[in-house]
């Protein structure tokens, strides 16, 4: 983080870069993560795309892993993934710690109907980047103006159980006063933040193994109460915030994030490079999609 000195000109820098209202730690911090720059992505997307998909087109499942944790790259050809974005939103809270976020899907959703989410989904053939993507999914869910997002960076892309890649998107709410919510009801049923820093501790926190294309994966389950309701945070949106409180804070989390057998063999600080022993994952796509798993075993 920048030092004390530097923090007063940041926040004479901010006025005109886009980050009036903000704190000068929120601007450091936004200084900092536009330097980051997530591992090079191992497949390229191609616009023609054959894959199983959320009927509502949302970027939610009960379980994903970094892209760079799967073989991709070994037949691209075979493999034509749908594409999505979430907004990772984050906020200085009264309290001054770093918090994100998150929406309750609605229960009435034919999918992961109360499940909690970040705001985001399936990108369409209008949307510019992955950051118009996931900007104009956090407006239509929960109305939340894009004009008062910074977008700093992205992280890696995310695989989700139902083949689909999920781009997180992090952006710096300038205002949070200015932020109203406007929920769309068919959508969400609940807008709530949380602390950022709470995925990278091992209170309130489980896990469990699950099987999933042969192989067993680590699936974290997150306990948080916020004005006297209880959330459950887990499946891809804890691992999408773990990742993301690693590179924000510039640590591992206090728990095993992944068997040992997926774990990445290489973190770097500030979790700018990620290697992954790809030959230990070896057809697991091709299994998913040959054998076209859309729910886990339990």
């Amino acid at each position: 983080m920048a030092s004390p000195n530097s923090l007063s000109k940041l926040a004479m820098d901010s006025q005109t870069d886009g980050f009036s209202g903000c704190s000068p730690r929120l601007v450091a911090l936004a200084q900092e993560l536009r330097l980051y720059k997530p591992p090079r992505s191992i497949y390229e997307i191609d616009v023609e795309e054959e894959s199983i998909e959320d009927s509502a087109g949302k970027a939610v499942s009960q379980v994903g892993f970094p892209e760079s944790a799967t073989p991709m790259a070994n037949e691209p050809k075979k493999f034509r993934p749908k594409r999505a974005a979430v907004l990772i939103c984050l906020f200085e809270g009264d309290d001054g710690d770093l918090r994100v976020i998150l929406t309750k899907r609605a229960s009435k959703l034919s999918t992961h109907s109360s499940e909690v989410a970040l705001p985001g989904g399936k990108a369409e053939e209008a949307d510019a980047n992955d950051v118009e993507t996931a900007t104009r999914e956090a407006r239509e869910e929960i109305g939340l103006d894009p004009s008062f997002v910074n977008i700093v960076t992205t992280l890696e892309q995310f695989l989700s159980l139902h083949l689909i890649i999920v781009i997180p998107v992090i952006g710096i709410l300038s205002d949070k006063k200015a932020f109203k919510p406007a929920l769309n009801a068919a959508e969400v049923e609940a807008v709530f933040h949380a602390p950022l820093e709470m995925f990278l501790k091992d209170d309130n926190r489980r896990s469990k193994e699950i099987q999933w294309a042969g192989d067993l994966w680590l699936m974290h389950f997150f306990d948080y109460e916020m004005n006297d309701k209880k959330y459950v945070i887990f499946g891809l949106t804890a691992a999408i915030l773990i990742r993301a409180a690693s590179v924000v804070f510039k640590r591992s989390p206090a728990f095993l994030e992944q068997n040992p057998k997926f774990k990445p063999k290489v973190l770097l600080p500030c979790a700018e490079c990620l290697f992954y022993d790809i030959n230990t994952f070896q057809n697991i796509v091709h299994r998913v999609v040959e054998e076209r798993l859309s729910i886990l075993p339990f």
